[in-house]
């Protein structure tokens, strides 16, 4: 028996996309948030959408939700914040 090398009409198939661990990337995200000096992150949820991460919730202050996207875009494996939080 005889194997041959996996192609597609002579060429090699190409990886057109990498399959990220959400549960893996939210939870880096949010223990970032969690031990990040300067932000009460008790009330942010922390959502990934494949390579980006959607913060949502309430802070206190302006200076909070800078930092928190300071924070998670310094992430491995985040390739994007989108912050939607709101002063509470």
């Amino acid at each position: 028996m005889v194997f041959k090398e996996a192609t597609f009409h002579g060429k090699q198939p190409e990886i057109e996309a990498e399959f990220v661990n959400h549960a893996t990337l939210e939870i880096a995200a949010a223990e970032a948030l969690a031990v990040a000096g300067s932000i009460d992150a008790s009330d942010v949820q922390v959502t990934a959408e494949n390579e980006e991460i959607v913060l949502t919730g309430t802070v206190g202050t302006i200076e909070e939700i800078e930092r928190a996207t300071a924070v998670v875009s310094s992430v491995k494996g985040v390739h994007g914040v989108r912050n939607q939080i709101l002063l509470g």
